[in-house]
């Protein structure tokens, strides 16, 4: 058994799993931890779409499919053994899955409401649960929580999304007080607005104009990178990318009123964005699930 606190070695093979594999940045995390030599559990709740990326992306027999919905704590145990009769255990777990509707409150459905808690929040607090469980006994460990930039400023028009994200990052950043003297490192990475299918749905919704306020849209193999490259090895407690919307982010959290002058400035900037979005992503991102 490792050490207490034991951080993998860099070129030692760890033993990650992965949600929302099918798509956008858990796909790309996949990818990318495999090219590192690491053994990969990629699970998703859409066991065709997770077998049409595997043979799509040549995934090599490292890469071990599962199907998970994350809101069952059950499917979370079974997985979590799996990796156990595979490997031995985790020193890996990337709560990546998520899903966002844009509406304006009024337009809100109970489904809507569900959805967002269940899937980004409960689904995390269960991945978290179960990472715990299995790293805590064992004095090591990494949990890696995606939240957004969403969570760290209020935005109108995804108000339930950022809700939901405002709460990942909370539940993270208090965990990993909880988890940090038994070895167990948990980092809340909150990036902008990401090149993915959940990037792709919000074009047609004029609610989400605020999405499209970014500089540049980030692309999930630049988060994947960061979170093999730099969170992986450093172990951070939060992670805001870029760094300029992040402290912009932190602003706006901390002083709420005070964006509201320039609110209508950035809505007619989104929905520009929007328009050309759709004309300039590239073909092979269209069609795509969130």
């Amino acid at each position: 058994m490792p050490a207490a606190g034991a951080v993998v070695e860099v070129g030692q093979a760890r033993r990650s799993l992965v949600t929302g594999a099918a798509s956008g940045i858990g796909r790309a995390l996949v990818a990318a931890l495999a090219g590192t030599g690491d053994r990969v559990l990629a699970t998703d709740i859409d066991s065709d779409a997770l077998e049409r990326t595997a043979a799509d992306d040549g995934w090599s027999p490292q890469i071990e499919r599962l199907r998970l919905d994350v809101r069952e704590a059950a499917g979370w145990d079974t997985a979590v053994a799996e990796a156990e009769r595979l490997w031995g255990g985790l020193d890996v777990v990337a709560n990546v899955a998520g899903m966002l509707r844009p509406a304006e409150l009024h337009a809100v459905t109970d489904a809507d409401i569900e959805l967002h808690l269940d899937v980004n929040v409960r689904g995390v607090v269960l991945g978290s649960r179960a990472a715990a469980r299995h790293m805590r006994p064992r004095g090591t460990g990494h949990i890696v929580n995606v939240a957004s930039l969403a969570g760290m400023a209020p935005i109108p028009g995804i108000s339930l999304y950022s809700a939901s994200k405002y709460a990942v990052r909370g539940f993270s950043l208090a965990i990993a007080d909880e988890l940090r003297p038994h070895g167990v490192a948990v980092t809340v990475l909150c990036p902008d607005a990401v090149r993915t299918p959940m990037l792709d749905l919000q074009v047609d919704y004029p609610e989400a104009a605020l999405t499209f306020t970014a500089p540049r849209f980030l692309d999930a193999d630049d988060i994947a990178d960061m979170i093999v490259d730099r969170i992986l090895p450093r172990r951070p407690l939060l992670v805001a990318v870029p760094r300029s919307r992040g402290l912009l982010a932190r602003f706006a959290d901390c002083f709420p009123a005070a964006q509201r002058p320039l609110a209508g400035l950035l809505r007619r900037f989104g929905r520009r964005r929007q328009r050309t979005f759709e004309r300039d992503r590239p073909t092979g991102d269209r069609g795509r699930r969130d």
